[in-house]
């Protein structure tokens, strides 16, 4: 069955505005999206900036980054499977992530 990739993107100020009670109930919504049958795995993203390569005159070199001009972060990522995009489409509606930010459905090659 195909596998598509769920990135998560959010503005992630928004999550320190939550007080404990809500962080944990959101955490809990997360963790119960997470165990429905067709995901695969869910990560969420550390916190650092990570590191972006690029090469530039053939010389290969890594950056602080990414850096971007718009407020909202990738802050995870989920594979799951689907038939074909609307099915994936239909699986994704329901996942609380949806209830923050954006996310962006892929579907991997294989």
């Amino acid at each position: 069955m195909p596998q598509y990739m769920l990135a998560l993107y959010d503005d992630p100020s928004g999550w320190k505005q939550l007080s404990p009670e809500q962080m944990q109930k959101a955490v809990e919504k997360y963790t119960a999206w997470s165990k429905k049958p067709y995901v695969i795995q869910g990560k969420r993203l550390a916190t650092d900036l990570g590191r972006v390569l690029r090469t530039t005159n053939g010389k290969p070199r890594a950056t602080d980054g990414p850096y971007s001009e718009t407020k909202e972060v990738m802050g995870g990522i989920y594979l799951i499977e689907a038939k074909d995009y609307d099915e994936a489409v239909e699986r994704t509606l329901d996942h609380p992530h949806l209830e923050h930010g954006t996310i962006e459905l892929r579907q991997l090659y294989t």
